[in-house]
């Protein structure tokens, strides 16, 4: 009977390996594109003041925003929107009513209505955003939000202090199908076609035709149609 010799059994062992490496890199990339396509992601166009938010690579939610009137960049007391990665870093506000008064990240217990005359506060819910590349270090320290604005008449228009406003129950909405870690790109450009095609997040209220005028409606509850 006839043995392989050292040299063809190291070869066999050889070419093994190399299989069993490649194997287990395709199943790497595998789930790191599963895993890829399931995050979700906030992508925020300063050109057309819209911010989408994906699902598995897909657009669900186009908004309505407001970044800095002052331009954009990250520097400290610069007052201007920062362009780059960012994410999610704390959600501050679940289930405060839409139009709650924050001070220091603090719910006050004021409510503004939409458009209230002479005041500019951060309402309703806080994202709080941190950067993740080398343009957008600073965006932490600098509290820059995604937040709730009581000008929604400037929805649409470069119109805040650096941070992304939205109209109340826009943010309440994203707030609550956003996780903390959730990756937030903010660009100059344009969106892209896919989400150019949607129609804006509109709002609308439940009907519940149980409850009593004038009964408010609990925000964290609502439903909206696009």
């Amino acid at each position: 009977m006839t043995h392989p010799s050292t040299s063809q059994t190291g070869s066999r062992h050889t070419q093994w390996l190399a299989a069993a490496a490649a194997l287990a890199a395709a199943l790497s990339c595998s789930n790191c594109a599963s895993t890829s396509k399931a995050a979700k992601e906030i992508r925020v166009s300063v050109r057309d003041q819209k911010a989408v938010l994906y699902e598995r690579g897909e657009p669900v939610r186009v908004y309505g925003i407001s970044t800095s009137k002052f331009g954009l960049g990250d520097s400290m007391n610069s007052c201007r929107t920062p362009i780059g990665q960012l994410r999610v870093v704390r959600k501050i506000g679940h289930g405060m009513p839409p139009g709650m008064v924050f001070k220091h990240r603090h719910a006050t217990g004021e409510i503004l209505a939409p458009d209230a005359p002479g005041r500019d506060p951060v309402v309703t819910r806080i994202l709080w955003l941190a950067g993740t590349d080398s343009n957008t270090r600073n965006t932490q320290r600098r509290c820059i939000y995604i937040h709730g604005t009581p000008e929604e008449r400037n929805i649409g228009r470069p119109a805040s202090y650096g941070c992304v406003r939205m109209r109340s129950m826009d943010v309440i909405d994203l707030f609550n199908r956003t996780p903390v870690g959730t990756p937030v790109i903010i660009e100059k450009n344009g969106l892209p076609l896919e989400a150019k095609l949607m129609r804006e997040y509109v709002y609308k209220a439940p009907s519940r035709p149980d409850r009593s005028p004038g009964t408010p409606i609990k925000a964290d509850t609502a439903v909206a149609t696009r």
